[in-house]
């Protein structure tokens, strides 16, 4: 299930008048524009570097060399000043977001070696290697004018980290993007009766995200089930012991239940070439179907952990905002408010069923139940607390427009009692305060669920947002 790369198209512009006029300019800027292909370039990205385009011609040629090489993202290094009739063409048949490189060669020109230059051309030769930010305000004009979204940043080629953090925060947001739309997510089951929030259109989900939605049925599960061996349970079981904290009141019976349907979730993941999942069903009178998801959460929390997040009641937004999470490598594991704790000025945050247990707080528990709370059967279930530190929550909202957003918040998971009672719960402390965060963020009108990952990475959330065309609101 390996994600194909992110295709980054990156083009250099430059006018071709100067060329015979200014020698050695040429070769300068594209010293420069393979410079910003260099760092571009990482593991997962492929740059499609077409060069510098100098004239409408080349202009109409990169654009149709960029929908041939299907890119998801264009870079536009500004490397002097350059006619917008060499921008427009490319940008327009591309048809992809475009983010502009204001990226000047140094920091400041060397007024006085430049001004001894003497020769006045070679001066004016010099000045158009630095001139970078000449041609932005044109080329925003135009675009403006053209309806074509933009996005600048502006810095330095060498020596300036914080320009280069943003053009990665670029990166890891497109690369998202691009995940997102080649993403499978599996929807098995129905939503849970009577939580009206949940309730979502998959359509709209496939329309913004570009997420392929994948039907399924709790009986092909089954029988996966079925036909799992007793050494594949056995070798489930000792993987179980491995990875968690088991505790000595979990029935072995409860152990095979779980390892079994562990088994048939991943072959069920394989056949479907999933790379998430939400379900719930009841299953009541179908006693293997019921067995089937009274024994899910183990399972599904190594597949979480591993990069497939699985969400329980159906949860169609939470688990796109999970699957993003996980995709910025922060995790996402599912959540909702649990109790406020007034003297402690934190939110109990937590979810029965699977949790990220890679973004865990040690080693996560297994605790044995006998009433799954509100959901039919017994067994074993997961308690961890995510890890201690920076955090950040994410929901994806569905307004009564009919059109989706990001709501996210930045806070810290800290140490202190938690309730153990085999679910997945945290301690989560909001800069603005327990109480009126809550009142903050349910004012945007979310789910109660959202999903929560090691890290503060609202900048690459609010990025992402950018290039999908969705509102970003960050509650502080």
């Amino acid at each position: 299930m390996k994600s194909p790369s992110l295709r980054i198209g990156l083009f250099g512009i430059g006018l071709d008048a100067y060329w015979p006029q200014f020698a050695g300019l040429k070769r300068r800027l594209e010293g420069h524009l393979a410079s910003v292909s260099r760092k571009l370039a990482r593991p997962g990205v492929d740059v499609v570097n077409l060069g510098l385009v100098d004239s409408p011609e080349r202009a109409y040629a990169a654009g149709r060399g960029f929908r041939r090489e299907d890119v998801d993202l264009i870079f536009l290094h500004v490397t002097t000043y350059a006619l917008s009739s060499t921008v427009l063409p490319v940008v327009r048949r591309a048809k992809v977001p475009v983010i502009v490189l204001n990226i000047a060669p140094k920091a400041a020109i060397d007024y006085e070696a430049f001004n001894k230059l003497g020769d006045r051309t070679t001066m004016t030769g010099e000045w158009l290697a630095h001139c970078s930010a000449c041609p932005v305000p044109e080329i925003a004009s135009v675009f403006k004018r053209a309806g074509i979204p933009f996005h600048q940043v502006t810095g330095v080629l060498e020596g300036d980290p914080s320009c280069w953090r943003e053009v990665d925060s670029w990166v890891d947001a497109a690369r998202v993007a691009a995940a997102m739309g080649r993403n499978r997510l599996g929807l098995m089951g129905h939503a849970y009766g009577g939580m009206l929030d949940v309730e979502s259109d998959a359509t709209l989900q496939s329309v913004t995200f570009g997420t392929h939605v994948e039907h399924l049925e709790v009986d092909e599960l089954s029988g996966l089930r079925r036909r799992v061996s007793a050494a594949a349970v056995a070798d489930r079981v000792r993987k179980f012991r491995r990875v968690f904290d088991i505790e000595p009141g979990c029935a072995r019976d409860d152990l095979a239940q779980a390892a079994r349907t562990s088994v048939a979730l991943d072959e069920l993941v394989a056949i479907h070439r999933l790379g998430s999942l939400a379900y719930y069903y009841r299953g009541t009178g179908v006693p293997d179907n019921e067995a089937t998801i009274a024994s899910m959460i183990l399972g599904c929390s190594l597949l979480t952990a591993r990069g497939v997040p699985v969400a329980g009641e159906y949860e169609v937004k939470n688990v796109q905002a999970m699957k993003i999470m996980d995709l910025l490598g922060v995790g996402g594991s599912f959540t909702e408010f649990y109790a406020m704790d007034f003297d402690a000025d934190v939110v109990l945050m937590g979810h029965d069923g699977p949790g990220h247990i890679a973004a865990a707080q040690g080693k996560t528990k297994v605790r044995p139940l006998k009433v799954y709370h509100g959901k039919v059967g017994r067994g074993v279930s997961v308690e961890m607390a995510v890890r201690h530190g920076p955090v950040t929550l994410l929901s994806v909202i569905e307004g009564a427009g009919g059109k989706l957003a990001l709501l996210c918040a930045e806070a810290e998971s800290v140490a202190g009692p938690i309730l153990e009672i085999g679910n997945t719960n945290s301690r989560y402390r909001f800069a603005c305060g327990a109480r009126e965060f809550i009142s903050r963020w349910s004012s945007h009108g979310p789910a109660h669920h959202c999903a929560v990952g090691v890290g503060h990475v609202s900048g690459k959330i609010e990025k992402l947002g950018k290039l999908l065309g969705l509102e970003t609101i960050l509650v502080g």
